[in-house]
């Protein structure tokens, strides 16, 4: 049998209750959120009108274009990008560096993952935490790009992707948006091209 060792309690940490609420109440204000950033007010109706129809036009013109050319130039993501660059044109989300390069980084960075790692979870989730930390590195981030790199995970796509639809199509929704906010007095869309 083994003689017991000897534990020496002066190098354990002390079990303080003060600094565990304390820090359960921080976190709990964290959560709960500590200012609101959301306007309190209401679009006016002529923003929301234009960024309706901005939206469809931009969905409708690639669609459109898909089903012409027989390309699949539309994809889930495109939706999410059509909220920003008609939506929210101001946002620096929505410039065409970051709609383009957002884009072109996740589908890029996941069809890389994918031809190497095959399409795993863990591989789904490196896919898009790279094109994450890419797309913030290159100043070009675009949120839609991360459900992009989601988008050839799943579907297992190939390296056409990256041309069709992740390009072709960025460009047709951007070019749509360009075109159309420019059309009202009160936009102006971009704010900046790189």
């Amino acid at each position: 049998m083994l003689p017991k060792e000897r534990i020496n309690y002066t190098y354990l940490p002390k079990f303080n209750y003060k600094t565990i609420s304390s820090r359960c109440k921080n976190y709990c204000v964290k959560l709960c959120g500590t200012k609101r950033t959301v306007p309190l007010d209401r679009p006016h109706h002529k923003h929301i009108f234009w960024s309706w129809l901005g939206s469809f036009i931009g969905i409708a013109a690639t669609g459109y274009l898909s089903a012409k050319t027989g390309s699949p130039l539309l994809m889930a993501p495109f939706g999410a990008t059509s909220v920003l660059i008609f939506a929210v044109p101001d946002s620096p989300l929505a410039q065409p560096r970051n709609v383009i390069g957002g884009n072109l980084i996740g589908a890029l960075v996941s069809l890389t993952i994918l031809h190497l790692f095959g399409s795993e979870p863990w591989a789904m989730g490196m896919a898009v935490a790279t094109a994450i930390g890419i797309m913030q590195f290159t100043h070009t981030l675009h949120p839609p790009s991360g459900a992009i790199a989601l988008v050839v995970m799943m579907t297992k796509a190939q390296w056409q992707f990256l041309l069709t639809p992740a390009l072709e199509g960025s460009v047709i929704l951007l070019l749509c948006a360009v075109v159309f906010n420019n059309l009202a007095q009160e936009r102006s869309y971009p704010k900046h091209w790189l």
